[in-house]
């Protein structure tokens, strides 16, 4: 009797990235009553949403998507973002941070930033969609906080996460359990890297907001960042503004994400530079994640991603 057939397909490491993403999708989507994307406009989430329409297909994305508008956003990335949802035909539900400062219910930062601000907007809204499943486009490489997460996070009645209250994922099983007034975060891209995320943009002709790429601004250098001039960031005393090519690696708010200087105008050029980074896109570009060393830890624990 002959041996069976040895199958000797191997599948690449975006194909394996790939595949444990939409598996996570279609598991964790089946167990929720209400889940729900959080979608910035940034390359992580877009790529999570494209993961998440080859997960469903043929069918339409079966949940909306949540952005949690803090008002310093970049006109490139609301736009993108409208875009996007429309062309997808999917639900875009915002929470926007600038209500909560008009009624009262937030106060401005003295520092003017307002990346800090999300959380609560955010707890009110998964709130009050009683979203039960929220899809974040964290990875573990970003910063050594999200490093401590593993693929399902589980929230209290709160939105508070706590580290030492994580539950063992074996055997690619996933438990989204969870009591009544708790919810469960889910991380598709936890085992990507900022490399993997490029190599997959490539590779799939995925279309991103244009500060990607490299164009020119007027920027100011400001803690060892370049700084966007505008509405939400203006000169301060010594500080000179330049005009610079540059691109961003990174897509937060205006007055706290800073761009890096680079000739790189598309994604394999792009990619080309990834190769060669030895800082992640957080630690070189993101001032609200230098207020302290625990400062994104702190704001997970708080409820934030």
């Amino acid at each position: 009797m002959r041996d069976p057939p040895v199958n000797t397909t191997t599948l690449t490491q975006l194909q394996r990235l790939e595949a444990e993403s939409i598996h996570i999708f279609r598991e964790t989507a089946a167990e929720g009553e209400r889940p729900v994307l959080l979608f910035s406009g940034g390359k992580d989430s877009v790529v999570m949403l494209h993961l998440a329409a080859k997960a469903f297909w043929p069918a339409p994305i079966p949940f909306p998507v949540l952005h949690v508008d803090t008002g310093h956003n970049f006109p490139e990335v609301l736009e993108f973002r409208d875009r996007t949802v429309e062309r997808l035909r999917i639900r875009l539900e915002v929470a926007s941070v600038q209500d909560y400062i008009d009624d009262g219910r937030l106060a401005e930062r003295p520092d003017g930033t307002r990346n800090q601000l999300q959380t609560v907007p955010l707890l009110d809204a998964i709130t009050e969609g009683r979203h039960d499943v929220v899809y974040g486009g964290a990875r573990r490489d970003e910063e050594k906080a999200r490093a401590k997460e593993r693929i399902i996070s589980l929230r209290d009645e709160f939105g508070q996460w706590d580290p030492r209250n994580q539950r063992p994922e074996l055997w690619n099983l996933y438990n989204t359990r969870h009591r009544p007034g708790e919810h469960v975060r889910v991380f598709p891209l936890s085992n990507w890297t900022e490399l993997d995320i490029w190599s997959y943009i490539t590779e799939q002709g995925i279309d991103l907001p244009s500060l990607y790429y490299a164009h020119e601004r007027d920027v100011v250098s400001r803690d060892g960042m370049w700084l966007a001039v505008g509405e939400h960031v203006q000169p301060r005393e010594r500080e000179t503004v330049q005009t610079r090519t540059v691109r961003y690696r990174t897509v937060g708010d205006m007055s706290c994400t800073g761009a890096v200087e680079s000739p790189a105008a598309t994604a394999q050029e792009v990619l080309a530079e990834v190769m060669t980074s030895t800082l992640t896109e957080r630690g070189a570009t993101r001032a609200d994640d230098r207020v302290s060393e625990a400062a994104m830890e702190d704001r997970k624990r708080e409820g934030y991603f």
